[in-house]
C-alpha cells in the first residue's frame, strides 16, 4: 500500500503542472533606460513572485541581482523568470482558481548595446516579447535592433509605451515613431488618460471602457466610464482599430462593410490570430514607476501572445543524413532542446539555459548533445526566478530549465534523444569590434586568468580570446568598452584575478576586392621520407547566399568564408582535400594587409597533383597557406573597420558644433529630428574616431548632450588611414 502511495506521488511530481495551452514564453525588451528592469519588477510583484517592489535606482531589483548591474543601473545579463497570472477581467473567486492561471517564463533583456547577445539568443528561444518604449523618446536606436532581432526570429510583439508621466511624454508621438521607423501593422490598443503629471491611467479602446490603477502599488484595477473629454479620441481611435482587425478576416471584414457591430470576442479571437501570425503589433501605454498599465499588459500577453503550440514546429537536421526533420511541441514526441545560454554560479557551478522544443527530460537521465557527439549524465535541474533556483524532476515540452554541471555544452548545442537525433539551427552573434591587451598582474593571477577568461567566453559568445602570436600577450574582444570593463570587472569579483588592461584597440578586418589565381608545390626532400603537396586556388570575394538554395556538396560555408572543392578525377585524393581548407583558414587568420583576420573571401581549389609516398596532410597544409597568401596579394586587398550607428542627443544651441565636430572624425551625417524639445543628430561614424567620445560630447554640450552608439557594418578604410593602421602595425 506504502509502495504505490509513494508511486501515486512521485507520478503526481512529474506531471505537467500547467497545460502547454497555459503557458507563455515571452521577454522584455527595450532600449536602455526605457523602464525595461522596473517593468519586470511590477510584473513580478502583481504575479505574486515578491512581495516588494524592486527599484533600479535603489539597486534592489530582483532581476538585475549582479553586483555590476545594481551598482550602474543598468541590465547586463538576461534573467529568467517563472510567475503565474490570472487575467484581471475575471472575478476575484476567479482569479484564486489555479485552472485559470497561467505559466510565465519570463526573460527580462539588457537594454544597452554592448549586451545585444542576450537579446539575440533570448530572440531565438522565446514565443513572443513586449517591447518597451520611452514615452518621451519613442523608437531609439536599441529598439530598432532589438526590433530586427524579433523580426529574424519572427517572434509576435506586443508595444508598451512606458513613462508617460514624465515631463515631455506624448503617447501620440511615440506611437508615430513606432509606426514610422519600425512596422506600418502597429496598431493602438489604448490611449492614455492625461500625460505628463495629469497621467491617470488608460482606456482600452476594444472595450471602450478606462482603467484606473488603485490601493497598494496600484495592485487594484478599477474599471469605469471614459471621461466626456476622452469619448471623441477613444470612438475614432477604436474605428481604426477595429477596422484594422477585420481586415485579417474576410467573413468579420464582409460584416463590418455591412455596418454589424462586431461582438469584443470575436475581434480578441481574429486579433490573437494576427498577432501571432505578425500581421498586426498592438500597442499599449502606461507608467510602470507609477504601477499605471501593466496589469492589462499581462491580460494582452494572455490574450494575444502565442502559446507554444501555436508556434510552428522547430526545423532540424538528422545528423545521420543531412536531411531536414521537424519537432513539434509534444511530451510524446523524441526529446529535443536548444542551449541558449551559459552561466557561472557561484553556489552549483554551471548552468546550461536550455529551451525544450519537444519530449521531456528527467533529471538523473542521460542527455545526448548531438552537436558534440558526447553524452552526460543530467544530474539536476532547476527553474529560475532570477537568481533563485528551484529544482524540479522532469521539464517538459515548450519550458524554459537550466541544467546544472553539464560540463561539454556551449551555447547553440542541441540536446535530443540519441535515438532520435536532430540537430537545431545554430544561434549566429555578431563578431567583436573592439579588443585590449590584458596581462595579469602577478604569477598566482597568470594561472586563474586563463579559466576566468574562458569561463566567462563559454557564457558570452560575443566576448573572444586569442594569444598575440607576435607579442604572446593575451588579447581580448567585445561588442564596446562598456563590455570589456564589465568582463574585467567580473574576472576581480567572481574569479578574485588582477590584471593590466592596456588601451582599446579597434578590431579591424582585411578582405580582397579583385580575383586572382596562385599555384603552389611544397616540396621538401630529406634523408628519409620527404614531403609533397601541390595545390591550385582561385579567390574571389564571397557573394551573399541565395535563399532556398541547394546545398552543394563540395561547398563548405561558413561566416565570411567558403571552400569549394573543383578537384576532378581525384587529382588531390579526398583525404587531403580538408588540411587545404585548413591551411586556407590559416593563412586567412593573419591576413595579408596588417596581419587582420580576412573575411567575405571565397576560396576554389581547382587543380594539383600528389606523391605516392611524399604527400601528407602537412604538405598540403603549408602549400594551400602559401598559395593562399600568394593569390590574396594580387587580389586587391583593403582594410575593413567597424562603422558606427551614432545618435546624438542635444539641446538646439549645441547643433553646430555637433554636426561639425562628427564630421571632422569623417562622420557621414544622415539626418536630424526633434524630440521632447531636444534635437537628434544620426550619423555614421568610424569606430576609431569614437573612443572617449561621450566624455567629449558632455564637455561640449555643458553635461547636457547623450550619445547612443552601436555597431552598424564594416566599410573599406580610406587609403591614407590604411596607411597610418599598417604603420602602426609594424
Amino acid at each position: 500500500m506504502f509502495l504505490l502511495g509513494f508511486f501515486i506521488l512521485c507520478k503526481f511530481f512529474m506531471e505537467r503542472d500547467y497545460p502547454l495551452e497555459r503557458v507563455r514564453n515571452f521577454g522584455i525588451i527595450a532600449h536602455i533606460d526605457a523602464g525595461k528592469t522596473t517593468t519586470s519588477e511590477r510584473i513580478l510583484y502583481y504575479t505574486g513572485s515578491q512581495h516588494k517592489i524592486g527599484e533600479v535606482h535603489e539597486g534592489d531589483t530582483t532581476t538585475d541581482w549582479m553586483e555590476q548591474e545594481r551598482e550602474r543601473g543598468i541590465t547586463i545579463t538576461a534573467a529568467a523568470i517563472t510567475c503565474f497570472w490570472a487575467p484581471t477581467y475575471l472575478t476575484k473567486e476567479e482569479r484564486k482558481n489555479k485552472d485559470n492561471k497561467y505559466r510565465f517564463n519570463i526573460i527580462d533583456t539588457p537594454g544597452h548595446i554592448d549586451f545585444t547577445v542576450e537579446v539575440k539568443r533570448s530572440m531565438r528561444v522565446l514565443d513572443g516579447a513586449v517591447i518597451v518604449f520611452d514615452g518621451v523618446a519613442g523608437v531609439e536606436p536599441q529598439s530598432e535592433t532589438n526590433w530586427r532581432y524579433a523580426e529574424e526570429a519572427k517572434v509576435p510583439r506586443l508595444c508598451f509605451i512606458n513613462k508617460l508621466d514624465r515631463t515631455g511624454a506624448n503617447f501620440e508621438k511615440s506611437y508615430q515613431s513606432i509606426l514610422n521607423r519600425l512596422s506600418k501593422k502597429a496598431v493602438r490598443m489604448q490611449i492614455p488618460m492625461g500625460e505628463e503629471e495629469k497621467h491617470e491611467g488608460e482606456i482600452d479602446l476594444l472595450k471602450m471602457k478606462a482603467y484606473k490603477f488603485e490601493g497598494q502599488l496600484g495592485g487594484e484595477v478599477v474599471e469605469m466610464e471614459i471621461p466626456e473629454n476622452l469619448k471623441a479620441d477613444a470612438t475614432k481611435y477604436r474605428a481604426e482599430l477595429v477596422e484594422r482587425i477585420v481586415e485579417n478576416d474576410d467573413a468579420f471584414m464582409h460584416k463590418y462593410l455591412e455596418g454589424e457591430e462586431i461582438a469584443v470576442a470575436d475581434l480578441k479571437k481574429i486579433l490573437r490570430e494576427a498577432v501571432i501570425a505578425n500581421k498586426v503589433f498592438p500597442v499599449f501605454c502606461g507608467s510602470a514607476l507609477k504601477n499605471k498599465g501593466v496589469q492589462l499588459v499581462l491580460d494582452a500577453v494572455v490574450d494575444y501572445l502565442p502559446s507554444p503550440l501555436e508556434m510552428p514546429a522547430i526545423k532540424g537536421i538528422d545528423p545521420r543524413n543531412g536531411e531536414e526533420i521537424e519537432r513539434h511541441p509534444d511530451d510524446s514526441e523524441p526529446f529535443s532542446a536548444l542551449a541558449f545560454k551559459l552561466q557561472a554560479d557561484p553556489f552549483v557551478g554551471q548552468l546550461t539555459f536550455f529551451r525544450v522544443y519537444s519530449g521531456t527530460i528527467e533529471s538523473g537521465s542521460y542527455i545526448y548533445n548531438a552537436s558534440t557527439g558526447d553524452k552526460e549524465r543530467l544530474g539536476r535541474i532547476v527553474r529560475l526566478q532570477a537568481d533563485k533556483r528551484e529544482e524540479v524532476k522532469k521539464v517538459f515540452a515548450g519550458e524554459i530549465a537550466a541544467a546544472v554541471g553539464l560540463k561539454s555544452a556551449k551555447t547553440s548545442h542541441t540536446f535530443c534523444d540519441e535515438n532520435n537525433p536532430i540537430i537545431l539551427e545554430t544561434i549566429v552573434f555578431p563578431e567583436p569590434v573592439i579588443s585590449l591587451r590584458i596581462e595579469p598582474k602577478t604569477k598566482a593571477d597568470q594561472e586563474r586568468m586563463g579559466m576566468a577568461l574562458h569561463r566567462l567566453s563559454d557564457e558570452d559568445p560575443t566576448f573572444k580570446i586569442k594569444a598575440d602570436p607576435e607579442t604572446g600577450e593575451t588579447v581580448i574582444s567585445g561588442m564596446g568598452e562598456l563590455h570589456l570593463d564589465i568582463i574585467v570587472d567580473r574576472m576581480k569579483r567572481e574569479f578574485n584575478v588582477e590584471a593590466n588592461v592596456g588601451a582599446p584597440q579597434v578590431a579591424y578586418k582585411e578582405t580582397i576586392t579583385g580575383t586572382a589565381e596562385a599555384e603552389t608545390k611544397y616540396i621538401k626532400q630529406t634523408g628519409g621520407k620527404g614531403q609533397y603537396g601541390h595545390v591550385k586556388l582561385n579567390l574571389k570575394p564571397l557573394a551573399p547566399e541565395a535563399q532556398n538554395k541547394k546545398k552543394q556538396k563540395n561547398i563548405h560555408r561558413e561566416e565570411g568564408f567558403e571552400f569549394v572543392d573543383s578537384i576532378k578525377g581525384g587529382v588531390i585524393p579526398q583525404e587531403f582535400i580538408p588540411a587545404v581548407e585548413k591551411g586556407v583558414k590559416e593563412a586567412m587568420d593573419r591576413g595579408i594587409v596588417a596581419g587582420y583576420k580576412m573575411v567575405n573571401v571565397s576560396c576554389e581549389l581547382t587543380f594539383g597533383s600528389y606523391h605516392d609516398v611524399d604527400s601528407s596532410e602537412i604538405a598540403y597544409k603549408i602549400a594551400a597557406s602559401q598559395a593562399f597568401q600568394e593569390a590574396a596579394k594580387k587580389a586587391k586587398p583593403v582594410i575593413l573597420e567597424p562603422i558606427m550607428k551614432v545618435e546624438v542627443v542635444v539641446p538646439e544651441k549645441f547643433m553646430g558644433d555637433i554636426t561639425g565636430h562628427l564630421s571632422s572624425k569623417r562622420g557621414l551625417i544622415e539626418g536630424m529630428d526633434d524630440r521632447a524639445g531636444l534635437k537628434v543628430v544620426r550619423a555614421k561614424v568610424p569606430l576609431s574616431e569614437l573612443f572617449g567620445y561621450v566624455t567629449t560630447l558632455r564637455s561640449m554640450t555643458e553635461g547636457r548632450g547623450s550619445a547612443n552608439i552601436e555597431f552598424d557594418h564594416y566599410a573599406i578604410v580610406p587609403a591614407n588611414a590604411a596607411l597610418s593602421i599598417v604603420e602602426a602595425r609594424k
